[in-house]
């Protein structure tokens, strides 16, 4: 049977996705229960890292312990991604030595050619292109504090990156509407603009776009690899800073998120990332339990 991966979002279909968000919190139920749930005696995550992270690692070696698993870690130095040897030379080894592969790395063409040549299941950990497993903890909080996403207005602040790509398969996915504000020059993929079916749009001007909106989301100014750009960057996503004036224009049970780490000053105030609205530290939390439910379907094949 061929292997079943999660490069983007939208590898699922909406199912699959409330699902996904639905077992999550079974699990994060479970684990504050104290109750053993370890289905995956015996398997194996290789975790490849091209790009740092505390978080990710710490999710998904936690979760596959957790889940009765364990977790080998690749650092840069550790392998040959892309170093000296092909990319699919790579995945036709680790597949065979592995049960499941998690890649944290730059180009998204990298995952996909891995993919091809992979006989285990292959997870995006993060690429410039997407940030999947960010997207399933970000849904999973929001319906833990307010419910379903489904006809509500969410707007994103700042780069047009990979997370809101993946924001914008989740719009289409599940049925809201998304706002995007960012300066000219930093627009999300126009291309998959256009498969969101009309729930997404452009607005440069954020405090329009924050109007009425239930969640407002940010992320860093300037990703790693692009350092050299700070400078350049600072000075077009000044108007886009996430305040207090901001959030009093949306909703008045408006959330706040952000993907993490934050700079305080820069993207985001301390006002709002430290305040009552936010829930970023729940966020931060559901990337071990919404990784956890998506390891389980992933090598187990639940639905």
């Amino acid at each position: 049977m061929q292997a079943r991966h999660f490069l983007a979002l939208s590898d699922l279909d909406r199912g699959q996705l409330e699902f996904l968000v639905r077992r999550a919190r079974e699990l994060k139920q479970l684990q504050y229960d104290g109750t053993l749930h370890q289905p995956l005696r015996g398997k194996v995550l290789g975790m490849v890292f091209e790009k740092s992270s505390t978080r990710t690692r710490v999710s998904f070696e936690a979760g596959m312990a957790q889940l009765g698993g364990s977790a080998i870690f690749l650092s840069p130095r550790d392998s040959q991604l892309g170093r000296g040897e092909p990319v699919e030379d790579t995945a036709r080894v680790l597949s065979r030595m592995v049960d499941v592969i998690m890649i944290r790395t730059f180009g998204h063409d990298i995952l996909e050619r891995f993919a091809a040549y992979s006989r285990v299941p292959v997870i995006n950990g993060l690429s410039d292109s997407h940030h999947p497993c960010q997207l399933l903890a970000d849904i999973q909080t929001y319906i833990e504090h307010r419910g379903s996403l489904q006809g509500r207005r969410v707007a994103w602040i700042g780069d047009g990156n990979n997370m809101c790509h993946s924001y914008m398969e989740a719009a289409a996915l599940l049925d809201f509407e998304l706002v995007i504000a960012c300066p000219e020059d930093f627009d999300p993929d126009h291309g998959l603009m256009q498969q969101t079916g009309g729930h997404a749009r452009i607005e440069r001007d954020p405090m329009q776009a924050v109007h009425g909106a239930d969640l407002i989301i940010t992320d860093v100014w300037a990703s790693m690899g692009q350092e050299d750009e700070q400078t350049t960057r600072e000075a077009a996503f000044a108007p886009y800073r996430v305040t207090g004036d901001m959030m009093a224009r949306a909703a008045d049970d408006a959330l706040f998120m952000h993907c993490l780490p934050a700079h305080r000053g820069e993207e985001v105030d301390a006002e709002v990332i430290d305040g009552p609205q936010s829930v970023v530290w729940d966020e931060a939390e559901n990337r071990l339990h919404a990784q956890k439910a998506l390891l389980e379907w992933l090598l187990l094949n639940e639905d």
